[in-house]
């Protein structure tokens, strides 16, 4: 049995620092051989408001079809205006499709999260929102979360995050999300 990460984030802006920090977040399961599964901002961006204007039954089925199947999630989301972004919150709202489901939502999974934002303040209050959705829809938040501040510089042009007290959070979230996957879905014991 493999286990199934799936990672939500970015921004609109290729390349964002969110994007990027999602993705090193991803690195410890990809090296323990699991699959893993990225949405970001391009795919973010061409959803449509969850059963909103130009939604269409299906909308995002990529997106349900992938958590339903997944152990584990990390999501990572900027903070704007002091709270998760429309973006990340809409791809979100797209797991009520698996309410009806035998494990409803983020039941038993583990869920990784990552807030990031120019200041402090932002990345918490994003951090604390991210926390009550995943709760809400029954996911079992990891005990790290990674509150990231932005600025130029922080990324290499590769992808390598280059301030030690941000990468070793991402890197965190990374590991206790496998860790979490692995221990919700028994895997932990073969």
């Amino acid at each position: 049995m493999t286990i199934r990460i799936v990672a939500i984030g970015g921004t609109v802006n290729p390349g964002s620092t969110t994007e990027q920090a999602l993705c090193l977040a991803t690195r410890p399961a990809f090296e323990a051989g699991a699959e893993v599964q990225v949405f970001g901002g391009e795919y973010l961006g061409a959803l449509a408001h969850y059963r909103g204007a130009g939604y269409e039954e299906g909308s995002g089925g990529e997106l349900v079809e992938a958590v339903r199947a997944a152990d584990g999630l990390i999501v990572a989301a900027p903070g704007y205006h002091g709270t998760i972004s429309g973006l990340v919150k809409n791809a979100l709202d797209y797991l009520e499709d698996l309410a009806r489901d035998t494990r409803p939502y983020l039941d038993g999974r583990a869920v990784g999260l990552i807030s990031t934002a120019y200041g402090d303040q932002a990345t918490m209050s994003t951090l604390i929102t991210m926390r009550a959705i995943i709760h809400a829809l029954r996911g079992w938040p990891t005990p790290m979360g990674a509150t990231i501040r932005t600025y130029q510089g922080l990324f290499s042009p590769d992808g390598e995050c280059l301030e030690d007290r941000a990468r070793l959070q991402i890197e965190m979230v990374g590991r206790q999300t496998l860790q979490g996957a692995k221990a919700l879905s028994g895997m932990d014991r073969l």
